[in-house]
């Protein structure tokens, strides 16, 4: 029982993360499949977002370790 709620206390933050910038809000899908889909691809949503922050920090190190450290990140404007 005691591992069940330590492993609840560890997911219960990143469904936090999920519905605050995950946009995982009021599932638009029809029927308990849609929901389960709904929550599978937010899931995956937030993990890609994890890997493309950990990617954004390893290339900024290692620019930086290529002794360019004015290195500023490229804004890109939308229309």
């Amino acid at each position: 029982m005691r591992k069940l709620l330590q492993r609840r206390s560890a997911i219960e933050p990143e469904i936090g993360h999920m519905k605050s910038d995950g946009r995982l809000a009021r599932c638009a899908l029809k029927g308990t499949i849609g929901d389960a889909l709904y929550a599978v691809l937010c899931g995956c949503g937030h993990n890609i977002r994890k890997i493309l922050a950990y990617l954004r920090a390893l290339l900024l190190a290692l620019i930086q370790a290529m002794g360019q450290p004015d290195y500023q990140p490229v804004t890109v404007q939308t229309a």
